[in-house]
């Protein structure tokens, strides 16, 4: 039977009735009540800080604020932003509680602080406690990460200019490159819409049109050198305050992973480039070219007509789904039935797709399906994230949320998922433009991103020795790395390295890592289930962990090494293997 799914998200019902919606100012005053609460008792009673029964009194509290300080309120403003960028409304509400939620929270800074200080005799008993078990990860956390702590009013300072020193910066240049335009077809156009189109047009219009965009972010270079320079000087500040070694520390131990496993995938990757570059060798054969352009690293190698509803695509995923086991299933239908997706783009709606959550907030999943096997693979892609979400919320609060380095292993795990359902679906020539599409995500994905983060080392330490890396240098250090994936098979021009200019990946210090990371240990974990069904209850506990222990460890009870690089070269020969099914086929459709 075919079920009725809703395509909008439904904001009254699941949120508030209107910007006007006097339970918005409650639940904000709400918080912020307990906030102070908590923070007036925790202050004048400081035996948490050596009593066991105590400590676990005042999480238990402090764990509460995590229902109480509801995130409801400036989620509702994004999300009606996120329908309606015209929404000045939902802007401004955004912008006013988004301060109250930075005073707010600055109340408590100072009780993670003195925990986090604690004598190492105090820490051992308190990891040792049985009243304090179910707070032990968060607590031996807490405590390695101390070393990199502040004072409170040097926390609270950093958490006020973080936006004018960093995000301001990188908003400045996002606005100018927003507001570009390149000449196209006879008239103007934004860059921003100029780079989507790209990749779908015939060769001598994209050809045309990239070197357009080029010439236009590299008149922008100026600002962007000044930006790039300005933020990473300030990490530089920040890292040698808190005393992280390496450029990438900060982000490594935020993301709860261990330096060695993501060095050590980090390595592993950029020792098999070869397979990134054989792919784009093979590429150039599909396309009939001798050589590529960086335009054409991402053009199609044929078109799939094959239109797919959405109500066909959500009737394969959700089999799909239901064969991995009939509780994914439930949580995708319970998505579509509860008004919690919103389907098809509109006029004014944000581009792209993603998925958000919260503690006691219900999982949003936002699509702009357009009928193509690519938005079926970001349906099965996004209903992976509200999985995992979902399967999280069995974890007591302060586990809920998740690591960012595991958040993409689920995502492209149900993916892969829908992609082998989906080519039981295509003739063999369909087949074959999937295969290519599939295994070119897998590159962006892993190689692509990893060369981006040697890109960042080398930057991030020239900025360091250097005091100020001037734009001609960036955009010779950002040819470098993409050249070291993509091979002698693709050509840059000296303009092409002037992609850093909007490319945002790298405003976000370092996080590039996760996308390899996650999608390695997805192929993983997929291949394993196809050996075995009944391994799907070890996936399973992966997706219903949460944040309760470190990535390494989670995997760990998947019987996942990923400690250990051979985990991670194991990984990239099974996609090499993907890569000589490509090149066989290649072959056989020359002949």
């Amino acid at each position: 039977m075919t079920r009725k799914y809703k395509t909008d998200w439904n904001l009254k019902k699941l949120f508030y009735t209107s910007i006007k919606d006097t339970k918005i100012e409650n639940d904000m005053a709400k918080g912020e009540r307990a906030t102070e609460v908590f923070a007036t008792e925790y202050r004048a009673d400081k035996s948490w800080l050596k009593n066991p029964k105590a400590l676990a009194k005042a999480l238990t509290a402090y764990e509460r604020l995590y229902v109480e300080s509801s995130s409801a309120p400036i989620l509702y403003a994004s999300y009606r932003k996120e329908l309606n960028a015209d929404d000045k409304q939902a802007e401004a509400l955004m912008n006013r509680l988004d301060e109250r939620y930075t005073k707010s929270g600055n109340k408590l800074v100072f009780f993670m602080l003195e925990l986090a200080k604690v004598p190492n005799s105090v820490q051992k008993r308190f990891l040792k406690s049985p009243e304090l078990a179910k707070y032990n990860y968060f607590l031996k956390k807490l405590f390695e990460n101390a070393k990199h702590d502040l004072s409170e009013k040097e926390e609270k300072i950093l958490s006020l200019m973080g936006d004018v020193s960093h995000g301001r910066w990188v908003q400045a240049v996002e606005n100018i490159v927003h507001m570009a335009e390149v000449s196209f077809g006879g008239k103007k156009i934004p860059v921003s819409e100029a780079t989507e189109m790209l990749r779908n047009l015939p060769k001598t219009k994209r050809h045309a049109l990239h070197v357009s965009i080029m010439k236009v972010l590299r008149n922008i270079a100026p600002m962007a050198e000044s930006e790039l320079n300005a933020i990473i000087a300030r990490k530089k500040i920040t890292d040698e305050l808190r005393g992280f070694e390496e450029p990438f520390d900060a982000t490594i131990i935020g993301y709860e992973n261990e330096q060695k496993s993501v060095l050590a995938m980090v390595e592993a990757v950029s020792e098999r480039f070869d397979i990134a570059r054989r792919f784009y060798k093979t590429k150039a054969n599909l396309m009939g070219e001798k050589k590529l352009t960086y335009a054409d690293r991402g053009a199609p190698v044929g078109v799939i007509k094959k239109k797919i509803s959405f109500e066909q695509a959500t009737s394969i995923v959700h089999d799909a789904f239901y064969a991995l086991h009939p509780r994914y299933a439930e949580i995708f239908e319970r998505l579509l039935l509860n008004s919690q997706v919103d389907v098809y783009p509109k006029k004014g709606k944000s581009g792209g797709a993603f998925c958000s959550g919260a503690v006691s907030s219900p999982t949003m999943v936002l699509l702009n399906y357009v009928d193509n096997v690519n938005s079926l693979m970001t349906l099965a892609h996004e209903m992976g994230h509200a999985i995992h979400t979902e399967r999280s919320k069995k974890q007591q609060p302060i586990y809920q949320d998740y690591s960012t380095a595991v958040a993409e292993t689920a995502s492209t795990f149900f993916e892969q998922v829908a992609f082998d359902a989906l080519t039981d679906l295509l003739s063999e020539k369909e087949r074959l433009i999937v295969a290519h599409d599939h295994l070119q995500d897998d590159v962006a994905t892993i190689f692509r991103q990893i060369s981006l983060f040697n890109f960042e080392r080398d930057l991030h330490s020239a900025v360091r020795s250097k005091g100020l890396v001037p734009k001609e240098e960036i955009a010779k250090f950002m040819n470098k790395h993409m050249s070291s994936y993509l091979g002698k098979s693709v050509s840059l021009t000296e303009d092409d390295g002037y992609s850093f200019v909007y490319w945002s990946h790298i405003r976000r210090f370092f996080y590039v890592y996760s996308y390899a990371y996650g999608k390695l240990i997805s192929r993983a974990l997929y291949a394993r289930v196809k050996k075995d069904a009944s391994y799907i209850e070890k996936v399973d506990a992966f997706l219903s962990a949460g944040g309760s222990a470190s990535p390494e460890d989670i995997f760990a009870t998947c019987g996942l090494d990923v400690r250990s690089q051979d985990f991670f070269k194991e990984g990239l020969v099974d996609i090499e293997n993907d890569l000589v099914e490509l090149e066989h086929s290649t072959k056989k459709r020359k002949k």
